[in-house]
Formats: C-alpha cells, structure tokens, sequence
C-alpha cells in the first residue's frame, strides 16, 4: 500500500487493485507543487469527497472528468456535483459501503458542516460532512475528513478497528493536535497515524511534532507533500 499526501486533506491511496483520490485540492491548495498533477492522479480509479467546502470537493469534477474516475460522496453532495460538473457520481448513505475491486469504502458521520462555498454567493447546503473507512490489502484505515472529536469515535473505533488513521489535526476549522492525539489514544489502536489540514493557512497548526510527541509508540508519519508512505 502506498499513501501520498497531497497537501492539506488531499491524498492517493494505492490499495489493493485501486487508486484511490480522497479530497483532492490541487489548484490554489498553496502546498501543493507546480507540475505535479499528473503525478497526483495518474491511474486514478475512484475519487472519494467528504463534504462540500472548496478545499476539499471544489476540483472533484474537474479531476473525475480528466481520469475517467468517479466521484464518492454523500447522496447530496454527489448529485450536486453531478449536476454542476458533469462527472459521473456515486451517492450512498452514511453506514453505506461501496465495493470497488479489492477494496471496500465504508461511509462514517463525522462534525463539521457541509456546503458548496466557492461559487460565490450564498453557501449551498449539500448534505451533511462524513468520514470514510477504506479496508485492503489486510489494512483498514479511518480517514476522518473534517472534524471534532465526537462519541461516533467510539463505535466507529470498536466496529471497524482502523490500524491506520489519516486524522485532521489543524485546529480552528477541525480538531487540532491535542484533540486529534487524544480522540486517537482514547478511541483507537493505531499502528500508525498521518495528520492532515495542517500547515496550509497560517490559521492551522504548521508542526505535527506535538502530536508526535503525545502518540509515542504509535508511528507518526510527517510526510512531505508527494512523498509516498509506504506500508
């Protein structure tokens, strides 16, 4: 398996017999690197949306309809976005799993809120925001998308026992590193941990190292941005 973070909440995950793309923010993401795209979503067979703000659903359609690969998401936000892009959607339902190949993507609640934002003028409604847990290749990794620490942890930590958590840890819009690290003591049993949201704005927190300092013994991995993970 092979995990590459794309800047703020944006990652590829190569899993099984699938090239997974989870919120993918590439133009005005301001970490992400020139020339890179191709890199980025080349092979791309599914594209996965938590919720509907800019910074992670905004580029969706651009980039489903440049791979071919279709867009996940929440029945509103998918069919939003079918409506305004043209790519081709998928809806399902929080408790829902899709079954791609190898590979099954199960939808989680998650805290936050959800709302097309940058189109400009009022914000659309679109659904509610949710997580995904993505099982393969004997991994199964808790992907939180935008969130606060919330009690569906508990069950969703109890049910799906995630060995890998992709967690937002930047604080203001999301949990920040102290509550990502706690909720992941408190809820989980990861082998191993990437924060995400962070170091995109100067609002969110620019280090994981508090986070690295609090999980000791869980691997904490800080990647830079296009470094593949492997595992």
């Amino acid at each position: 398996m092979k995990i590459t973070w794309l800047g703020h909440s944006g990652f590829r995950i190569e899993i099984g017999d699938q090239v997974l793309l989870l919120d993918p923010w590439l133009t005005g993401n301001p970490v992400f690197p020139a020339g890179q795209e191709d890199a980025a979503v080349g092979g791309a067979s599914a594209i996965f949306v938590t919720h509907g703000h800019g910074d992670h659903a905004a580029e969706s359609g651009r980039l489903s309809l440049r791979t071919g690969a279709p867009i996940y998401a929440l029945h509103e936000l998918a069919e939003y976005l079918a409506r305004d892009t043209g790519a081709k959607t998928v809806g399902f339902g929080k408790g829902g799993t899709v079954r791609l190949g190898s590979v099954a993507v199960s939808m989680v609640p998650a805290s936050h809120s959800s709302s097309i934002d940058y189109k400009g003028g009022d914000a659309i409604a679109v659904g509610s925001e949710v997580g995904f847990v993505i099982v393969g290749e004997g991994h199964s990794i808790y992907f939180t998308g935008d969130t606060g620490i919330m009690a569906d942890m508990g069950w969703i930590g109890e049910f799906h026992a995630p060995d890998i958590g992709i967690l937002c840890s930047g604080g203001h819009y999301t949990m920040g590193m102290k509550e990502a690290s706690w909720a992941a003591k408190r809820f989980f049993n990861f082998k191993t941990v990437i924060p995400c949201h962070y170091k995109t704005f100067g609002l969110l927190a620019q280090s994981a190292d508090e986070m690295v300092a609090a999980l000791a013994g869980i691997d904490v991995k800080t990647p830079d941005v296009m470094e593949p993970v492997v595992i």
